[in-house]
């Protein structure tokens, strides 16, 4: 008989050698949810926590010897997996310790091989070092620049969920072809600097597909639901019977699309993929020309084993289903021989689905070099995700790299008394480091190679991250640390190979020291201005001399009300007709209105608002929504970033966080103040849209600069 599992104790303190385990692993022992507050982790978390990174720790025998263990590794090891040098920085910290005498070989990324770690060129090497007690060791050398350089002058751009950006070529919901047209008027009209989109990573297929874009099946290789169709260029070779069938869907699409637009639906993901799919199989028809042939193999011979595994997992999920841990047992496996006879016998749809990744990022880098054409000195602004599905096409071609039973989330705080669990299984940051980081490393290439800028959605999780066991609540949860000199210089490597700035997402609970960390590589934050407040004096508004200059600066993002709902209150009025509000709705309603008024009387005082009276300029809610926009030009913030719907009046946010069917999150068309959704065309033709920019690049840039009357009817013509 197999002995039975111990239960871990739920609410029993860790004793010293669990905890000292635990810290020698990574594994938090207690968290601050306030700088006055500290909340020690359960015994079962912890105990979980190490188990998912292969230690065992289920009685106190196994926890010392365990502990035992890392003791006696931790004094024979001579390097770490990965070593971390920082040019024109003093040498690399992990080496510092080495034994007098200890003799290094460097063997570099271009192929030079070095005695020191002097001077490396920026790269991922391999490193060999020989004690003079015969001990060696071998480790990854991560060399990269100290910092991302600091751009040049100011920009501003647009944000927008590209899903919710339908022209009337579109097929139901945004696509590339839409995203190419907004940035090419932007850059050109607005004198915008960049456009920043939701994730575009590739989902778990449907139906129904989870809408979210920050759950993606993989966050490796893009989305072809995002494809246009009719630019892809056999679709000028179709044959005349497809070319009668494709007329069909483009028919089709074209009810969907007036669906949306005209009548009120919700954007459609799964139909608009089964119209894109039918079309993409007809086009798989048409032979490639010698040209497109060769980029074609080019994109396979780059992308490897990684595209391979990406198609196969689909090729799979096309026939046991979308959910690979029920799959029979030895396709779980994607190294099995039985994934390698299955591969081959669905060589066909692993083609199928290699080629949809390759016309993908093919539009993607078009798209870039449209925004870069039409002045935008950043371009395409790209949102990485932070994690996958558990059950999606990373999650198991990269399964040794993830915790097992372990979900992300985020711990009980002021906001979130229960906590969060996001769904998402975590890296295992031992693996990452013995494999070089080998994934993250693969992920950030193939992003920068058509991004101006990506953000990093969670930026804190390049440090530590909540590990959830499967099974607990968010509260029993607990921190797991990552090398965040690893994870940087990685990530400074990558952006800097792409010459493309580096955004995170640091709102909400940040551990100290992280913003400071990030800022030395030159990585930029993101500040809110309703978050921006003095919260160690009075918090009042904070002036917009005190704000930091290395952030993209926003009146609001797309898990927020957009700007004139939130002036006028009807968030609250959102959140109670929903349940969602903890407190009395009079109470939310006071607390917002005076929230709000405390903005607008700053706007006043700065003379960005004018005064009538016994009250603002009723003129007007546009008047309240520019005033807010000139506050961020007075910052001194390099990246000042719009929300496209607020251009329009959009009263409804994209997502609502803490809720699931109840409101349709991730599925709304951009809209006008009365709901009615607005075309890319008719973004184009906006008054109010020109009126919220009017003289923002001139003000960004040190020139006048004004935005002309029907300068968007460029968008009409393929501009």
């Amino acid at each position: 008989m197999t002995a039975p599992r111990p239960v871990e104790p739920l609410d029993e303190p860790l004793d010293d050698d669990l905890a000292r385990l635990a810290e020698s692993h990574g594994v938090a022992t207690s968290y601050q949810p306030a700088p006055d507050r500290t909340v020690a982790a359960s015994a079962a978390a912890v105990i979980r926590t190490l188990r998912a990174l292969g230690v065992d720790a289920g009685t106190p025998d196994a926890v010392r010897a365990a502990l035992a263990d890392r003791r006696r590794e931790d004094a024979t090891r001579l390097l770490p997996p990965t070593v971390v040098c920082w040019e024109g920085e003093d040498g690399c910290a992990a080496l510092a310790g080495l034994p007098d005498g200890t003799r290094l070989l460097i063997e570099t990324e271009q192929g030079e091989t070095r005695a020191d770690a002097g001077q490396l060129p920026p790269g991922v090497h391999r490193l060999t070092a020989r004690a003079p007690d015969g001990r060696t060791a071998e480790a990854r050398l991560i060399a990269a620049p100290a910092r991302l350089p600091t751009p040049a002058g100011r920009s501003y751009g647009l944000l927008v969920q590209l899903y919710s950006l339908l022209s009337r070529r579109s097929w139901g919901m945004g696509d590339l072809g839409d995203l190419g047209e907004l940035a090419g008027w932007a850059g050109r009209a607005l004198g915008a600097g960049f456009v920043q989109v939701n994730p575009l990573h590739a989902a778990v297929p449907g139906p129904p597909a989870d809408p979210s874009p920050y759950r993606p099946s993989s966050r490796r290789f893009p989305d072809p639901v995002h494809l246009r169709v009719e630019d892809v260029p056999e679709f000028a070779h179709l044959s005349d019977a497809d070319r009668e069938q494709v007329r069909g869907l483009l028919e089709r699409a074209g009810r969907l699309r007036e669906d949306v637009l005209d009548k009120g639906a919700l954007i459609d993901r799964d139909a608009v993929w089964e119209l894109k799919r039918e079309a993409l199989e007809l086009l798989r028809a048409v032979p490639l020309g010698p040209g497109r042939r060769a980029a074609y193999c080019d994109f396979l011979a780059r992308e490897g084993r990684a595209l391979e595994d990406h198609a196969t997992w689909y090729a799979l999920a096309e026939v046991h289903g979308p959910r690979w841990r029920t799959w029979p047992a030895g396709l779980r496996d994607p190294r099995s021989p039985e994934t390698a006879r299955a591969r081959a016998e669905l060589m066909d749809r692993v083609d199928f689905h290699c080629r949809l990744a390759w016309l993908t990022d093919s539009q993607l880098g078009a798209v870039q070099r449209t925004a870069r054409e039409a002045g935008m000195p950043v371009g395409i602004v790209h949102d990485l995700a932070v994690g996958v599905h558990p059950e999606g096409a990373d999650a198991w071609a990269q399964q040794d790299h993830f915790a097992a039973g372990m979900s992300v989330g985020a711990p009980p705080d002021a906001f979130n008394a229960h906590g969060q669990d996001w769904g998402l299984p975590p890296w295992r940051p031992d693996r990452l480091a013995a494999s070089g980081y080998a994934p993250f490393r693969a992920l950030l290439r193939a992003l920068f190679r058509y991004a101006g800028a990506v953000r990093i959605d969670h930026v804190m999780g390049l440090f530590r991250l909540w590990w959830v066991p499967e099974g607990l609540p968010p509260t029993e949860g607990t921190y797991v640390r990552y090398d965040a000199e690893a994870m940087l210089a990685v990530l400074v490597l990558e952006a800097s190979r792409a010459g493309a700035m580096v955004i995170g997402e640091d709102l909400g609970t940040v551990e100290p020291g992280v913003r400071e960390a990030l800022r030395r590589r030159g990585v930029f934050g993101t500040s809110v201005l309703w978050f921006e407040r003095d919260w160690d004096g009075d918090g009042r508004p904070l002036p917009p001399d005190r704000w930091r200059a290395d952030c993209l600066a926003t009146a609001t993002t797309h898990d927020l009300p957009p700007t004139a709902a939130r002036l006028s209150g009807e968030h609250v009025e959102l959140r109670d007709r929903l349940g969602l509000l903890g407190r009395p709705l009079e109470a939310e309603r006071a607390e917002a209105a005076a929230d709000t008024g405390e903005w607008l009387a700053l706007l006043t005082r700065l003379g960005l608002l004018r005064s009538t009276g016994g009250g603002m300029d009723a003129s007007s809610e546009e008047a309240e929504v520019r005033a807010l926009h000139d506050y961020l030009l007075r910052t001194p913030a390099r990246l000042i970033g719009v929300w496209l719907p607020d251009g329009v009046g959009d009263r409804r946010p994209q997502n609502l966080p803490g809720t699931w069917d109840e409101y349709p999150n991730w599925r709304l068309p951009v809209a006008d103040a009365a709901g009615r959704p607005v075309t890319l065309e008719e973004l184009a033709e906006s008054a109010r849209l020109r009126g919220l920019v009017r003289g923002m690049a001139g003000a960004v840039r040190g020139v006048e600069r004004e935005v002309e009357p029907g300068a968007g009817r460029g968008v009409e013509q393929g501009c």
